[in-house]
Order: C-alpha cells, then structure tokens, then sequence
C-alpha cells in the first residue's frame, strides 16, 4: 500500500499528516513506528490524522501519535499545522474561526493567514488529579526526586501533561540527563512532557522541551502555553509572553483563571510524498 502524505512543521516541530477524511486511519503502532523513524522512514515528532468529527459541533477530528507509536491528547504546533493542511485543502477559510476536535477535546483555530495560525487552547489545568500528577494538594511549586537531585518545579496540563522546571541557564549539561527523568518520573501516570524555562522579563521567555514519546524537540506548542501558565500563576509574567524555543518563537496570550489560553504562531508545509507501509502485524494504533 502506498500512504500519501504531506510533511509539516511548526517552528521545526515536524508531523507527517494523513488524510483520513474518507478512509480509516491505517496505521498500528509498529508501522507508526517505521514511518518515523529519521533513517529509514520519513521522520517526524507527531503524526497528525485528519478524520471527520465525532462530536457533531466540531468541523473535524484530529489524532495524534507520537514517534515510538504511543497515541497523544494535545499537541499545539500540531493543531496550527492541522489547520494550514485545511486551509489548502479548501476546507477552512481565512479569518474563518472554526472549532475542531482533538483527543482531549474540542480547540477553536483561526487563519490569520495562510501560514499564521491562532488557537484557542483552553483553559490550563493545574489540579493534580487533571494533570495527572501524584500530589497531596494543588500548590504552585512541587519537588520531585529525579536521579540524585531534588527539582522543583510547576505542573499543568494543556490537554497533556506538563512539569516546568526554571532554570537559569538553558545550555547546563545536567538538563540531558534531568529531561528524560522527568518526562518519565512515576509519579505522573502518564508521563510527561518536561520543560526548562528561562525568563528574560515579564514579556520574554526562552524554553527548552524534552516530550514523552518523542524526545528533544525544536518546538513544543503545549510546552509553550505551559510555561507561560505555570509563571501566570506565579504572578512573575503578564497577560501576554513571547515564547522563545530552538526552532522559532510563539505568542501565548492568557488573562488567568476563567480565560482561554491563545496561542499565535506559523505553520509551515515541507513537502508531499508516498510511502510505501511496510506488512508488519500489531494492532492498530490510537
């Protein structure tokens, strides 16, 4: 079978996204696998579905998997491109505003052009149970024991989990080690996405995330509404940050507690292609 798709990013957070509009998604986890694989596949942080709605007030579904074939519920450089992909196929406007269906739910997305996406990501959530993070209450500031290290640091999550840890220098060797712990650290059940952020002022931040599932990656989008929820909170930034990450910046808006969190940034298309997939037998992923 010869699987068409096309290659995306968002400020170098890579997808592969599968037209499924009319057909099953058709991939299990072992194939889902292959495709990503950097070497002898195409390569890519998350795989993006685009499927029809299953809750009737949404224009379409979006799934998500990532590269070691492990489903996802959020993903916000993935939504931005979920949106552009529409756009070029003819079914989504510019300044069209139109709520599409992700695994955690519903997200509000609006062209601001062909390649500048605006979302609504909903409203950050910071009970432990929500998150899910094993923690007796809900306080602003955990610790958590990773390797020989105690770290402190802020939970939240965005439709996924997040720990934001400040750091004071983004290039420290030990954050290697310290991401991987974290985003595998037992006391979140379902992992977590582990962001290291440094904030410049009230209005800047740079940000550094190691995903479950998929690694080191250039960009995160979720990881960027995290960071600024987690300092919002702490009351050390205002309504609206710069979101600085190795592959390009975002713009998080959030007014606190009761608002949406807007996220604003580009969506970008690499290329199209076929791939041939490989008959490898598993279930079928997501």
């Amino acid at each position: 079978m010869q699987l068409r798709f096309s290659k995306m990013h968002g400020i170098g957070n890579d997808f592969v996204v599968l037209d499924c509009r009319q057909h099953p998604f058709p991939l299990n986890p072992e194939q889902i696998r292959a495709l990503g694989d950097r070497h002898v596949g195409v390569g890519f942080d998350q795989l993006l579905s685009v499927e029809p709605a299953r809750d009737p007030s949404c224009a379409f579904y979006y799934g998500i998997w990532n590269a070691d074939g492990s489903p996802s519920g959020q993903c916000g450089n993935g939504v931005r491109c979920v949106a552009a992909w529409l756009h070029r196929a003819g079914a989504l406007a510019l300044g069209e505003q139109v709520m599409i269906e992700s695994p955690s739910g519903p997200v509000t997305v609006r062209l601001l052009d062909a390649h500048e996406v605006t979302v609504d990501m909903g409203e950050p959530m910071f009970e432990p149970a929500r998150i899910p993070l094993s923690a007796e209450a809900r306080v602003d500031r955990y610790e958590i024991l990773a390797g020989d290290r105690s770290v402190e640091f802020g939970a939240v999550s965005m439709g996924n989990p997040h720990a934001v840890v400040s750091v004071a220098d983004l290039a420290d060797p030990a954050l290697e080690q310290l991401g991987p712990l974290l985003t595998s650290h037992p006391r979140f059940a379902e992992g977590a996405n582990a962001g290291f952020v440094l904030q410049l002022d009230r209005t800047q931040l740079r940000l550094r995330v190691h995903e479950r599932g998929a690694g080191w990656t250039r960009a995160c989008g979720t990881g960027a509404c995290a960071a600024m929820a987690v300092l919002h909170q702490r009351g050390e930034v205002g309504d609206s940050v710069s979101v600085e990450l190795p592959g390009g910046k975002l713009r998080i808006d959030w007014a606190g507690p009761g608002h949406p969190l807007w996220m604003t940034g580009p969506a970008a298309f690499v290329f199209e292609g076929e791939w041939p997939v490989p008959a490898v037998d598993g279930d079928r992923g997501g």
